[in-house]
């Protein structure tokens, strides 16, 4: 836990330097910028109460603006939520929306550790996390972060055997998220959740599982039948040797048996011959 906690605080640490080292830019603008600022100034005060709608501007919650004069990010970093003040012609600006942005990784085909094709699809969970660093940084981060969550489905899932990849979904979703969100940090963007949404198996491979399931559920089947005939063949052994203890026990049991079939409404009567009778009759 110290270590993970170290991380992010040297992530943070990072990111807050390069995030300073953009915005310090309003004394690099030089002599020459410094004239054209107090020249637009100037222009918006002439042309008032004209020039105020061209120099106020509004955000709504869940965006924020860059603004950029001569061509740098203004101190201060992003703007909003509200209303913002720019200069014409010097100053121009950047929405970026903040909000949760979702988007389905395309099915990718993966070939994976054991050698078996799969295709595999997901869905990201991302949103922007410092908006000047995702308009500074990267040209287009949301095309970037779909890239980038492609390739290392791909790269994830290569490691993986087909029966982790069908088991372990939770933890290779959790792989991938924090792969995408160390990536996409410099970019000032936080992925939030990353899940797999669907393992699409050839059809040949699926007949072959299918067709192991059953004859391992025929194998079950027979194990547990034979398992029954062996408890059933000892308890009758049991049975017979607490009858042979007591000379009566047979002969309740037979009528046991007699009353059984009567309440069956059978016409039919069956009595017991003892063996010793037919070896009497089968000596002469």
């Amino acid at each position: 836990m110290d270590n993970a906690e170290e991380k992010v605080a040297m992530r943070e640490s990072k990111r807050r330097e390069r995030q300073s080292a953009l915005e310090d830019s309003d004394n690099d603008i030089g002599l020459c910028g410094w004239l054209l600022v107090a020249l637009s100034i100037l222009l918006m005060l002439l042309t008032l109460p004209i020039s105020v709608w061209m120099c106020i501007k509004i955000v709504k919650e869940y965006e924020r603006a860059i603004i950029f004069r001569l061509g740098r990010i203004l101190r201060g970093g992003a703007k909003g939520p509200g209303l913002f003040f720019i200069l014409p012609c010097t100053d121009s600006f950047i929405n970026v929306d903040m909000r949760t942005i979702t988007f389905d990784i395309p099915p990718q085909e993966v070939l994976t550790k054991d050698s078996v094709t799969v295709s595999v699809d997901g869905v990201v969970y991302y949103r922007v996390q410092n908006a000047t660093l995702a308009v500074a940084n990267i040209t287009n981060a949301d095309a970037a972060t779909r890239l980038l969550a492609q390739t290392t489905l791909r790269n994830v899932l290569g490691t993986k055997s087909l029966a982790q990849i069908l088991s372990d979904r939770e933890e290779i979703a959790h792989s991938m998220q924090s792969t995408l969100d160390d990536a996409t940090d410099d970019w000032g963007i936080k992925v939030e959740r990353v899940e797999i949404k669907d393992v699409k198996l050839p059809v040949q491979l699926q007949r072959a599982m299918a067709a192991e399931a059953e004859a391992t559920r025929e194998a079950r089947a027979k194990v547990i039948a034979a398992e029954g005939e062996m408890n059933a063949s000892r308890a009758l052994k049991e049975a017979s040797l607490v009858i042979a203890e007591s000379p009566s026990g047979l002969q309740l049991r037979y009528l046991q048996t007699l009353s059984t079939i009567a309440a069956e409404k059978n016409s039919t009567i069956i009595f017991p011959l003892p063996m010793e009778m037919m070896q009497a009759f089968m000596k002469r």
